[in-house]
């Protein structure tokens, strides 16, 4: 699949703007705080439903405007669609395919795309929720029904830490606490379908990274991913040092998941209710980034961080694409080649290349190899000012 066309109303600093696009590599060039980046967030956004960059919708929208449009006319092969979303102020964003209105969390099933950008670096050096997310957004994108277990997962914590915090302040001892197995078994339920999800996409991402990792960094380094999980872990200290149980291999078994996450409830279940807050469960599991059989965190450079975060993007897009209906998804590389020295660059380039359609931004047209700068849009201070055919 390509963007074929993409404009914004009111999005970020465009007051409006249309951007032609074309298949292959597309590079939009322009100095910091330009609007550059904004162009592909909102690509992103479409596909994601969330940005990259900042966690509230609101920030998306023009000051002093009530909501931001992206509409984006997209084409694989002969069937071409026009997808839009409407971010509201106040209110629920709205969504359109073809000028009909569809739930906005529909929208990944019409568009996807992966995006790399320097904040992705806390793939590989901050915590565990950004990971989490990592893995979630990749999981609606190839799954979109996921998407529903997911908030299922959330509304039931939120009622299961608000009757345990309930319980502390009222000094309700854990075996008087009857109406927590209601709860329990439907954290079970959805609980052990994300946590199968996730590990299923960790055994389809393995290979991937372990051939990203090499094609940009060279062989010299092992790179490897495993899960954490909570359900598995006798610890109860608090997120940032808690010791999660390994595990390495293929998709989890949903039966066994489920009997693991019972049991873990129940040997927390004094603590949980000492602490007023669920300890076990996907909301507290981490995907663990390992070199050279290290966790990355901590032991790997900044170039191998680097590295270990623009593979994880590259598997996430061979993952997305193998078994795609609707061609590959769009790749998205955001200020990535500035940060790269010139092998590196030209390794990127090889590894993209095959993509459909690769959109770059970048400050410095320089720092592009030569073999993706065939179309480029200059930017400046929210305009499009001038579209080059090289």
């Amino acid at each position: 699949m390509i963007v074929t066309h993409l404009n914004l109303s009111d999005f970020r600093n465009y007051e409006t703007v249309d951007v032609a696009m074309v298949a292959g590599a597309n590079v939009f060039v322009g100095s910091n705080g330009q609007g550059k980046t904004n162009l592909v967030e909102a690509l992103g956004f479409l596909s994601t439903l969330g940005s990259h960059r900042v966690s509230s919708d609101h920030a998306m929208i023009r000051q002093g405007q009530d909501a931001a449009t992206v509409r984006a006319r997209l084409e694989h092969g002969d069937r071409q669609i026009l997808a839009e979303v409407q971010i509201n102020r106040s209110g629920a964003n709205r969504a359109q395919i073809n000028r009909s209105v569809i739930k906005t969390r529909e929208l990944p099933r019409y568009f996807s795309s992966v995006l790399f950008a320097p904040e992705d670096l806390s793939l590989v050096r901050g915590e565990p929720s950004g990971r989490r997310r990592f893995m979630d957004e990749l999981l609606v994108q190839q799954s979109p029904r996921l998407s529903g277990v997911m908030v299922d997962y959330e509304r039931v914590l939120k009622q299961r830490n608000s009757l345990l915090k309930s319980a502390r302040a009222s000094g309700i001892r854990e075996n008087q606490l009857s109406t927590l197995e209601i709860w329990n078994e439907r954290l079970v339920e959805f609980g052990s379908v994300i946590i199968q999800a996730r590990s299923s996409m960790i055994a389809q991402l393995l290979p991937e990274v372990v051939s990203a990792y090499s094609a940009i960094a060279g062989a010299e380094h092992h790179a490897s991913l495993a899960s954490h999980l909570s359900i598995l872990s006798n610890d109860t200290a608090d997120e940032a040092t808690i010791e999660q149980a390994a595990v390495r291999g293929g998709a989890l078994d949903l039966a066994e998941i489920e009997n693991n996450f019972r049991s873990a409830l129940a040997r927390l279940r004094r603590a949980e209710v000492d602490r007023g807050i669920t300890l076990a469960g996907p909301h507290r599991d981490d995907l663990v980034l390992e070199l050279n059989d290290l966790p990355a965190r901590g032991y790997a450079s900044h170039g191998e961080s680097w590295s270990f975060a623009l593979a994880l993007k590259l598997a996430s897009a061979e993952v997305l694409r193998r078994d795609s209906v609707t061609g590959d998804p769009v790749l998205i590389l955001d200020d990535v080649f500035a940060e790269l020295d010139q092998s590196r660059r030209a390794r990127l380039a090889r590894a993209v290349e095959g993509f459909e359609q690769v959109l770059i931004t970048a400050a410095v047209l320089e720092d592009v190899p030569h073999k993706l700068a065939a179309h480029i849009v200059r930017i400046k201070s929210g305009r499009i000012v001038e579209a080059e055919e090289q």
